[in-house]
């Protein structure tokens, strides 16, 4: 049975801190204990807090701590923050959290879409009910305080109109909001599991609309 969350470890920023100056076999192995005590543990039990009322048919889940340096310049072999999701499917609405040493980061949305994914939404998009009612839901979240980033083209996409006008949401190849907070007493403490909370409700009508209008891909994950 997973623990309660508590917030996560005293240490957790400072084991990053340390990643990030450092990022060898030698100090994972002598800080192993830290990340599962103070990051890995506590991601688990903050994703378990959140499933029943985030889960909707989905697993949470903790990514795993290795980067795959296969095909990357970048060889160094761990990740500088730790991740969990708890999603319906990949690209079809996600609610995300990480810790690293840039504190607490939530996000949700459409991370990355296959292209059977990208023809539904563009087409969502493109009719006005559906691709007004994503308008009005990321206008709404940019208020909120969140920030919208993903993949675009730099150019129309084939097809569409250049006076379209959501021509800046068609051009999308994945679209999601972020949100993050500095390391602070928060993050260490009960408070955390209230704030993600708080943030992923806000982040609920855009999962929707994207469980709804983009869904899950019927291609096989690369």
């Amino acid at each position: 049975m997973t623990a309660a969350f508590t917030g996560f470890g005293e240490y957790a920023v400072d084991f990053y801190d340390g990643l990030v100056a450092d990022n060898s076999k030698a100090y994972w192995d002598a800080h192993r204990a830290t990340y599962d005590s103070d990051v890995r543990a506590p991601m688990e039990a903050l994703l378990a807090a959140l499933e029943p009322e985030f889960a909707d048919g989905g697993k949470p889940k903790v990514f795993r701590p290795y980067r795959d340096v296969r095909f990357a310049k970048d060889k160094t072999p761990y990740k500088t923050h730790c991740g969990g999701v708890v999603e319906h499917g990949r690209g079809a609405g996600a609610y995300y959290a990480e810790v690293g040493p840039d504190g607490l980061r939530v996000g949700g949305g459409c991370f990355y879409l296959q292209s059977d994914q990208l023809a539904r939404f563009r087409t969502a998009v493109a009719e006005d009910i559906h691709g007004e009612q994503l308008q009005k839901l990321l206008t709404t979240l940019e208020e909120q305080g969140w920030q919208l980033l993903g993949d675009k083209l730099k150019t129309s996409p084939r097809g569409v109109d250049k006076d379209h006008p959501r021509l800046d949401l068609l051009k999308h190849r994945s679209i999601y909001a972020v949100k993050v907070w500095e390391p602070d007493d928060v993050l260490h403490e009960p408070g955390c599991l209230d704030r993600v909370r708080t943030a992923w409700r806000q982040l609920r009508p855009f999962n929707e609309w994207a469980r709804d209008h983009v869904g899950v891909s019927e291609k096989p994950r690369r």
